[in-house]
């Protein structure tokens, strides 16, 4: 193969393509042989070591379970009746060795038989426990493996062990026989890298060298006409710092002459920073040079990277447009950035003021000096803005001030006369760009004073004023003011003002509307609770009822908890928390229908657990009536704790409806959850209602109480439980209103997002000098002995002014007893705030009040006792049933 001048060229040469190819062929391949046989004796003694272990144990557990094994060895002689069936399994299986021992290592066979009775090598102790191991050593034979099977009998017990081996050496020759079949290959694919290598050297001489001399000079021509067309300055240096090459745009760029190829970069006159980076030849992308009045990017890599001659070439684009582009670009990006942040930081709460002071406080940070926000008086008010024109508003928020400025200050009521700016601005609902205050076109008729001190004393130097709107009625007006800042407000900045006070508009206006219903609902929820305690002496009790905070989303705002304190006949007191789920105007009303439905089922005097089946079925029924009419929030989830207390007898009835449990609060300071029967949420229904019935020492607290005072975001509810336990037993000394407050103080979140009942009532005993009772016969002419007796008692209790309305009022219900019930009859009377008169029989039936006719002989005596006592009522028992008056003691 000859070259260009004659001489023989060989495809080997390292400067052609061809041979470096060829190269490149040859290492890969020595790379992936070099591999293959790698990881073919790798695999190769994997797979030995597997076949190996494998070969053994399966020949092992053959002749261990082979026929006859257990007999032989029982023999007297097991080595001569063993060893020939060893030495045949061992040839036809192709292992090195089978050796049968007894289970204290002693060989019966071996290959060898000088080994026979010896130790055998190896550990046999997991197999004398049943197990089959294999083990890897070296033995006088080479790397082996072995495995050792133990031989049981019918009843599992190891009566020996056999063993079977072989050699790696053995399993290994199978790998080598495949090095010649990989080497071969690999001959083979240098031969065809090779000639590969040939027909790629002979095409690229065909396309380089046998060009002529006219498509060498086109291809020129064309390069040179690209290289001198294109808006790009392209310069070429020498090692020898001479100027090779400039096109056409580098000359314009640099100002070059046209004779400027040959001649030494420090003829050329450029400028110190452009000259020095030419100089040093070092690699550069888009530096930003300025060549006098234009920003030029200069790009420079060197010329001898690839084997190429030493040098430099340097390539210039005109960024002077794209830079002052570039600018108003990130300008408007950091505007965008600007009301991006504004729209994270404006409108977090529901919140009127606290809005307006989030826009100011931004404004006066990165877009103003000084903000302020002025609103109307409705809007504070949290009422309806109408769409009349009002110029009187108050000051919300004000920020950026200094500590002597001439601005209204907060909560000053600011007059906008007709004739001003800012007044043109709220009548019409556009924004006023004042960009210089100091030439007084008309802003300063407001006050002439104070707006020339805000001037010339203060620096403030431009103005913009822009209406909060919303749903296209005016709610306020926010202005902003430059003083320190030196640029004056330009148009783009009316732009983000005006977008930045419609965001904080519509937060207001939401916030406004918020407060409304949140007012409107707890004056609802406020005029449905109890409005003060009712004159009790079985328990003293105090409360506490807090709404949600309004303005912080999700369960903000007034919610369904109530409580009630009902006084019931005989002294005793119901005691009611209660909550529904949902928060608003529909929660309120809701609680207000309960209270009222509690209030009216207790004036039956049923007991815990039948009063809740009776307000679970009237929350059923509200629900259904809410699905007919469409509406969405219905009342199921309701919850309710329901508690009645007996001062006479010191017990406490309980049942509850998915409410929390109450605790008991002992004198000695032992505070516990009652464990009262957990029953369904109201509205369920299909389920029954259990009662709780527990002794209250005297002084003892009963706290009920709602979620919200143990729940809280970060707070786990089993954590408020405990801390509320906890609070409660130190605080077991103090009065309830005390107790109340250490509660609070303890449990109450920062900001409540949920609404807390709370209910502490501490429990009074009537000892027995307020309390007499007596057990009257089935005759009648007991109750002439009853009515001495409650004469006496009364005239005891200083009370005889009350004897004959008392002693007819018992008569006809003692006789009534006796003539229509049945059972032992019980008079009690109690010396409450009134007089309580019980009359107690075994019988369900209820007398009823009737007008008796002219001619009748009797009728009248229930009549008689309604009109002598204040009230009058009936409540069953599990006995039966009790009848009761009361009659006013006057001062009580």
């Amino acid at each position: 193969m000859a070259g260009r001048d004659g001489r023989p060229r060989s495809v080997l040469k390292l400067r052609t393509v061809a041979g470096q190819v060829f190269l490149l062929q040859v290492a890969i391949v020595v790379l992936i042989v070099a591999a293959a046989s790698v990881a073919l004796v790798i695999q190769g003694h994997t797979d030995s070591d597997r076949e190996a272990r494998n070969r053994s144990v399966a020949v092992a557990e053959t002749f261990a379970n082979s026929p006859g094994i257990q007999a032989a060895l029982k023999n007297p002689n097991p080595a001569e009746v063993l060893r020939r069936p060893a030495e045949r399994a061992r040839e036809r299986s192709g292992v090195d060795f089978i050796v049968v021992l007894n289970t204290d290592g002693i060989r019966y066979t071996h290959p060898i038989p000088d080994r026979v009775g010896k130790k055998f090598v190896g550990d046999i102790e997991p197999a004398l426990h049943g197990h089959v191991i294999t083990q890897k050593l070296t033995g006088t034979i080479g790397p082996v493996i072995q495995a050792v099977v133990p031989v049981t009998d019918a009843r599992g017990k190891v009566v020996g062990l056999v063993s079977a081996g072989i050699t790696i050496e053995r399993v290994g020759n199978v790998v080598e026989d495949q090095f010649p079949l990989l080497f071969g290959s690999a001959g083979a694919v240098l031969l065809i890298t090779m000639g590969g290598t040939a027909l790629v050297s002979r095409r690229l001489r065909r396309q380089t060298h046998g060009l002529g001399p006219a498509e060498m000079t086109r291809m020129y021509e064309h390069h040179d006409a690209v290289l001198h067309a294109v808006r790009e300055g392209v310069l070429i240096v020498g090692d020898d710092s001479r100027l090779l090459l400039a096109n056409d745009e580098a000359r314009r760029l640099l100002g070059l002459p046209p004779d400027v190829e040959g001649r030494s970069l420090d003829e050329l006159g450029l400028d110190a920073e452009t000259g020095t980076l030419l100089l040093s030849g070092r690699t550069a992308t888009d530096e930003l040079h300025p060549v006098g009045d234009r920003l030029l990017a200069v790009s420079q890599r060197p010329t001898d990277q690839d084997g190429g001659p030493p040098g430099s070439v340097t390539t210039l684009r005109d960024t002077t447009e794209l830079q002052a582009l570039t600018g108003k670009a990130d300008v408007a990006r950091g505007r965008l950035r600007m009301l991006y942040d504004a729209g994270t930081r404006i409108g977090t709460t529901l919140d009127v003021i606290r809005t307006c002071e989030e826009l100011t406080g931004f404004a006066a940070d990165h877009f103003a000096d000084v903000a302020t926000v002025d609103l109307l008086e409705a809007v504070l008010r949290g009422e309806e803005p109408t769409s009349a024109v009002v110029l009187d508003m108050r000051r919300a928020a004000l920020s950026g001030q200094g500590e002597n400025t001439v601005i209204y200050p907060l909560h000053e009521l600011i007059h906008f006369p007709p004739s001003t700016p800012m007044s043109d601005a709220i009548v019409h609902g556009e924004p006023i760009l004042v960009a210089n205050l100091g030439a007084f076109s008309g802003w300063h008729k407001q006050e002439p004073e104070r707006a020339r001190k805000l001037v010339e004393e203060e620096g403030v130097h431009s103005m913009i004023t822009v209406p909060l709107r919303a749903r296209g009625v005016v709610l306020g007006v926010a202005t902003f003011w430059r003083s320190t800042r030196p640029e004056p407000f330009e148009a783009e900045d009316l732009s983000v003002a005006e977008e930045m006070v419609a965001r904080a508009a519509v937060s207001v206006d939401n916030a406004r509307r918020y407060n409304r219903e949140h007012t409107m609902a707890v004056t609802l929820q406020r005029s449905l609770l109890p409005r003060g305690l009712p004159a009790l002496s079985g328990i003293d009790v105090a409360y506490r009822y807090l709404p949600a905070q309004a303005g912080l989303g999700g369960l903000g705002g007034v919610g369904g908890d109530w409580f009630d304190i009902i006084p019931l006949p005989g002294a005793r007191v119901a005691l009611v928390v209660g909550d529904v789920v949902g928060h608003g105007l529909h929660a309120a009303a809701t609680m207000g229908r309960l209270r009222t439905a509690v209030h009216n089922f207790s004036t039956l005097d049923l007991p815990p657990d039948e009063l809740l089946w009776h307000l679970d079925e009237l929350v059923a029924r509200i629900d259904q009536d809410e699905a007919v009419d469409g509406a969405e929030a219905g009342v199921t989830g309701a919850t309710c704790l329901y508690a009645i207390y007996d001062p006479v007898s010191g017990t406490c009835s309980m049942a509850r409806a998915g409410h929390l449990q109450p605790v008991v609060v002992h004198e000695d300071g032992t505070a516990v959850f009652a464990d009262v029967p957990g029953g369904p949420p109201l509205g369920l229904g299909g389920l029954p209602f259990d009662t709780l019935e527990v002794h209250l020492p005297e002084n003892s607290r009963l706290v009920m109480y709602t979620d919200g005072l143990v729940e809280e975001r970060h707070r786990d509810i089993d954590e408020g439980l405990s801390l509320l336990r906890r609070t409660l037993a130190e605080q077991a000394d103090r009065p309830p209103e005390e107790a109340c407050d250490a509660v609070l103080r303890a449990l109450l979140p920062e900001h409540p997002r949920d609404d807390i009942a709370l209910l502490v009532a501490r429990t009074r005993v009537l000892d027995g000098g307020h309390v007499a009772d007596w057990e009257i016969p089935a005759d009648p002419s007991a109750v002439g002995r009853l009515r001495a007796d409650v004469t006496r008692k009364l005239t005891e209790w200083g009370l005889s002014e009350e004897a004959f309305t008392t002693e007819l009022i018992l008569s006809e219900l003692v006789t009534n007893a006796i003539r229509y019930a049945s059972g032992p009859i019980r008079v009690r009377l109690i010396r409450d705030r009134s007089l309580i008169c019980e009359v107690s029989d075994h019988s369900s039936t209820s007398p009823h009040l009737r007008q008796a006719a002219g001619t009748d002989e009797g009728g009248r005596g229930l009549f008689l006792v309604a009109q002598f006592a204040e009230r009058w009522g009936t409540r069953y028992s599990a006995q039966g049933k009790v009848i009761w008056t009361e009659q006013s003691l006057g001062d009580g």
